[in-house]
């Protein structure tokens, strides 16, 4: 945005008819919320405002941006608020709850549905990349591909399940999405730029999983009681 300001605010201006000034403090505030977001999630600052902003962020550009009538890039950003799910998920520490160390009741705490959501969410990334036509490969993808994303979905076999998701996307990701490889000057170079990193927040979200796992709400979980 920073390096698009004239292009950025120009289109906002153009779809919305808003003028210069309007078009010019949305670029703006699009840019300042993410970078501050960005910042405060990095440095472990007020992660928990940090993710509402983000999410705020999310919402404004998929209106902003007319998101909202495009199902591919409406899944992608939803997929992006999984992303911030987990993150806000991870955020909400027990460790310094005043009855740490305390036996408590099994409890269905905000936490476990948040991961719930999180992963639930993650997984339409994937199928925007389903492909549907008679190729070998592109059925043995599709047919990998949706098993894995079920297995993340209901949570079974979690962390093995979004580590395998991690590397398939990340393949996937530098195979089609290979920005650099286009001249900087060709619109096929934005596109693909971002697409790319909007990937990697994904991939991101997936890695928490693997980190946190699937949470409380989740087959795992349920296979500790039987």
């Amino acid at each position: 945005m920073w390096f698009q300001w004239g292009e950025q605010r120009d289109y906002i201006d153009t779809t919305w008819g808003c003028g210069y000034a309007l078009a010019s403090a949305f670029v703006l505030l699009n840019l300042l919320g993410q970078l501050t977001g960005c910042i405060l999630v990095l440095s472990r600052n007020f992660v928990q405002y940090a993710c509402f902003g983000l999410f705020g962020i999310i919402a404004l550009q998929t209106i902003a941006y007319s998101i909202l009538w495009d199902l591919k890039f409406l899944m992608r950003n939803l997929a992006l608020g999984g992303g911030l799910l987990l993150l806000l998920a991870e955020s909400r520490s027990e460790g310094k709850s005043m009855f740490a160390g305390v036996p408590t009741m099994r409890e269905s705490s905000p936490k476990q549905y948040m991961q719930l959501g999180g992963r639930v969410l993650l997984v339409l990334m994937f199928m925007t990349l389903l492909h549907f036509d008679a190729s070998f490969f592109s059925i043995l993808q599709n047919i990998v591909g949706t098993a894995l994303m079920i297995l993340v979905a209901i949570g079974f076999k979690t962390k093995l399940a979004a580590l395998t998701l991690v590397v398939w996307l990340f393949a996937i990701n530098v195979y089609f999405n290979a920005f650099w490889t286009i001249p900087v000057y060709k619109p096929m170079h934005d596109f693909l730029k971002y697409d790319f990193f909007q990937t990697m927040s994904v991939i991101g979200g997936l890695l928490l999983v693997v980190a946190l796992g699937p949470g409380g709400v989740s087959m795992d979980e349920k296979k500790k009681e039987w």
